[in-house]
């Protein structure tokens, strides 16, 4: 594992013990950078307008598109930092 990924999944491990839960921009925003980083780019149907929280979430991961897997990591891991 490399160092990047290790202060990755150590992020995605502190974020779950903020004391502040977070705004909903600011979720959508680490949930796409996760997604980007674990899984690459949004992949399958966008979800419809029966569910608006799978939309946004959607949404917000596939304004990701083309970015790197490295990148998105740094960015999570920057948010992350800003948040503690």
């Amino acid at each position: 594992m490399s160092d990047l990924e290790a202060r990755f999944q150590a992020a995605a491990a502190a974020v779950q013990t903020l004391a502040k839960r977070p705004d909903n921009d600011t979720l959508l925003r680490l949930y796409a950078l996760y997604k980007q980083a674990t899984a690459g780019d949004a992949t399958g149907k966008r979800p419809g307008l029966t569910d608006p929280v799978g939309r946004a979430k959607f949404d917000a991961w596939a304004k990701l598109k083309g970015m790197d897997r490295h990148a998105a990591m740094q960015a999570y891991i920057d948010l992350v930092n800003q948040l503690m």
